[in-house]
């Protein structure tokens, strides 16, 4: 009974953090102290710790390394996109923009078990590298993909937009490497905070589930797992699906936050996946809070260091360092448990 307060004291504080950092950001908005380019790197604040909590289930918490976050972040960005640019005009706003987060959680979960299928059967680099892969090819689809509508119905094309054969009615919705134009950006920061409450809600209440337990134990032991009755397969791919499910959403609010969505190594390549695996790992492997601490620093340091122009990508890089050391160093980790134990039995004493 007291293991389980004190996890939920735990995962309090850690919505606590999250809704106490969006009252202040309120606040400064409020009294001007919030530039135009700090607030619009709010939404993109919020699409990062989802990402980085949602891949953690899957580093940290089933102990596989993959790097096609980003590809399912692209898939979930452009059928959400692709969902509201066809009903833009026939259904209300709140609606449309809540069937396409649907949209995007849905597809990317359908990709995410399509890959985890025969993917999950890999380990350690393998993995890595097939994940990867999986990022780059998604992307490089999306930048041959032409999808136009007209008065007959859909067309599709890998070649070129004239080759769509659309009557003089009709409008590309998906254009090749220019992408989608004109998506509704219905992405909000509180919007973003509610997903990233939900996210943690979703994860956190796993990891102390009776499945969050059995995808742990795979991780700690596959073999010792296995000859308790343990569905491997089942846990590993509910983990990774909904890991993809999660990214998916985060796709679709990064999709309405733009005016243009493209399909280009900056959004969606190789750089993206590492970036959130440089948030988990510094964050913590296995660390839910440390993800969404990491995350957001991460992001916003660039941007506030952005006067120093000279000093910048220095001081970015002493703090990577000094994070990692304080994350993974083994006198840090002794400190910390120490620490802990100090705590514990001051409290015992109490």
């Amino acid at each position: 009974m007291k293991k389980m307060s004190k996890m939920a004291r735990e995962n309090l504080i850690t919505y606590g953090i999250v809704v106490a950092a969006y009252i202040a950001v309120l606040l400064l908005d409020q009294t001007g102290h919030i530039s135009s380019l700090m607030k619009g790197l709010l939404v993109p604040l919020c699409i990062y710790v989802m990402l980085a909590v949602s891949l953690n289930l899957v580093v940290g918490i089933l102990g596989e390394l993959s790097l096609g976050h980003a590809g399912f972040m692209c898939v979930g960005a452009f059928a959400g996109s692709f969902f509201s640019m066809c009903m833009k005009d026939t259904m209300p706003g709140p609606l449309r923009f809540f069937l396409a987060l649907v949209t995007g959680a849905v597809m990317a979960a359908v990709f995410g078990v399509l890959i985890g299928i025969p993917v999950l059967r890999l380990k350690g680099d393998y993995l890595a590298i097939v994940t990867l892969a999986f990022g780059e090819i998604i992307k490089n689809l999306m930048n041959v993909l032409y999808i136009g509508k007209d008065s007959k119905g859909f067309h599709f094309s890998m070649k070129d937009i004239m080759a769509l054969g659309m009557e003089p009615d009709g409008k590309a919705i998906i254009n090749g490497p220019q992408g989608i134009t004109g998506t509704p950006q219905d992405s909000t920061f509180t919007i973003g905070v509610v997903f990233v409450l939900l996210t943690l809600f979703i994860i956190l209440n796993l990891i102390h589930s009776r499945d969050g337990r059995a995808i742990m134990a795979i991780r700690d032991n596959r073999i010792a797992a296995e000859s308790i009755g343990i569905n491997i397969t089942k846990y590993k791919l509910m983990a990774f699906t909904l890991s993809a499910s999660i990214a998916g959403v985060a796709g679709v609010l990064y999709g309405h936050n733009l005016s243009t969505l493209t399909a280009v190594t900056k959004n969606f390549g190789y750089d993206r996946s590492i970036m959130i695996l440089v948030f988990v790992v510094l964050g913590g492997i296995g660390n839910i809070r440390g993800s969404v601490i990491s995350a957001v620093v991460l992001t916003l340091l660039p941007e506030l260091l952005r006067g120093l122009s000279d000093y910048r990508m220095l001081i970015y890089a002493i703090v990577l360092i000094v994070m990692m050391l304080f994350n993974w160093s083994p006198k840090a980790i002794g400190f910390r448990e120490r620490y802990s134990l100090k705590r514990l039995f001051h409290k015992t004493e109490e």
